[in-house]
């Protein structure tokens, strides 16, 4: 690492000292977004040269569709801010599964040059923490050229490492920007009905792997009766935070680390800041370890809970399209679904309401991608009930499904059916 440089006053910080030309840039998603980093490179990016940023879930103002006059934007996902660039057509997809997002960096197939990390002030022995978001970005520390960070007050120190010390940063500044904050979503009638068919599969002891919105707020909402439940997720957010709490979570049944929620991002408001702010009962790891089959494949009783855009009467998943629009994302649905398939106890679950703009999500073809093959048979669930494919036949799947679609769907579904479609 060269020699640390700490601002401790409101100059902007000259990136052109640390970037070339060429480079690829990545940073946090969500919460864990630098800010005042992006905000600089943003108003320097035409004497910088051309750039590529890969993106995770965005939920800042400040990239816009017309920065692609200097950036390459790259991403897994096309969820948040990512959104309005992937609506102008200046947001390429890399479709790839997140367990799978550390070897790509370590092997230079996605190659990261510069890292952008938004951290925690230091512990009393001098150790910034990654604060909000682990994951791909521990494999991204090993190999990128330059490391930038911005230290902000409101970031959580949290266990998992690894820590930095000083001397591990090319630039250290302090953060001029708030870190943006996800509110807790309010659930409807139809997230509720939703919420209850989902956690009629939640036992005492079971561990949770849940996403953020809607729909895992209101599952999460139905669980203050449980007792000892365990959390092993990508994301974990307020009502993780809220339930911990109350008591309900504790991880005392987990079948690996005992005691101790794991996740690799936090997504929420101060609830979950708080929350996680040198709590050693919550640790946050690299894409390496929460998505990693072979500690997946450890955990008793998992319960996966994934959403998605349609799925066919046969059983496919479609979690990235849209209207011919990428919207969603390939992420871990497959790595947590497989890992519930093979968990002793466990339950694949795939939630999504049963319509979308007066348009049935129960489809008999699929508008997009196969995310979840037909072959990995889930626990299907709308407000209408629930259709459990795990060892159906083919021949029962429409049923199944149809039963569960939006009634005013359901006649032309079983009529497209009797005609053919597939």
């Amino acid at each position: 690492m060269n020699t640390s440089i700490r601002y401790l006053d409101s100059r902007t910080p000259d990136l052109g000292r640390y970037i070339r030309a060429g480079d690829t840039l990545m940073w946090g998603q969500a919460n864990a977004e630098p800010l005042t980093l992006i905000q600089a490179l943003v108003e320097q990016r035409h004497a910088l040269g051309r750039l590529r940023l890969f993106l995770g879930i965005g939920q800042n103002r400040l990239l816009e569709p017309e920065h692609a006059d200097a950036f390459d934007f790259l991403a897994y996902c096309a969820t948040g801010s990512n959104r309005k660039l992937a609506e102008a057509d200046v947001l390429d997809i890399m479709p790839a599964h997140y367990s799978l997002l550390p070897r790509l960096i370590e092997q230079r197939s996605l190659r990261i040059d510069v890292l952008m990390l938004r951290v925690s002030p230091p512990d009393a022995m001098g150790r910034y923490s990654l604060g909000m978001a682990r994951e791909y970005l521990i494999p991204a520390l090993e190999s990128a050229r330059v490391i930038l960070a911005e230290v902000d007050p409101l970031t959580p120190w949290t266990y998992g490492g690894p820590y930095l010390r000083e001397d591990d940063f090319d630039l250290l500044i302090d953060s001029k920007v708030q870190p943006a904050s996800t509110r807790k979503t309010e659930p409807g009638p139809v997230e509720i009905a939703i919420g209850r068919h989902i956690a009629s599969f939640i036992e005492d002891g079971a561990t949770l792997q849940t996403g953020i919105g809607s729909i895992p707020d209101a599952v999460l909402a139905q669980l203050r009766d449980r007792r000892e439940l365990g959390v092993h997720s990508g994301a974990i957010g307020d009502g993780i935070a809220e339930l911990s709490k109350a008591g309900v979570i504790t991880n005392g049944c987990k079948s690996i680390d005992v005691g101790v929620s794991v996740g690799g991002v936090l997504i929420g408001s101060d609830i979950v800041r708080q929350y996680a702010h040198m709590n050693s009962a919550l640790e946050l790891r690299s894409t390496q370890y929460t998505h990693n089959p072979a500690v997946l494949g450890k955990i008793d009783r998992f319960v996966a809970i994934n959403s998605a855009i349609e799925v066919d009467i046969g059983g496919q998943v479609n979690s990235e399209v849209a209207g011919g629009r990428y919207v969603g994302g390939v992420g871990g649905i497959l790595d947590f679904l497989r890992a519930a398939q093979s968990s002793r106890g466990g339950v694949p679950i795939i939630a999504l309401p049963s319509t979308a703009g007066g348009r049935s999500r129960i489809v008999t073809a699929l508008s997009g991608p196969v995310t979840v093959p037909r072959g990995d048979g889930c626990v299907i669930i709308t407000e209408h009930g629930i259709a459990d494919l795990r060892g159906m036949p083919l021949a029962e799947r429409p049923r199944q499904l149809i039963a569960i679609a939006a009634p005013e769907h359901r006649e032309a579904l079983e009529r497209q059916t009797r005609n053919g479609c597939p």
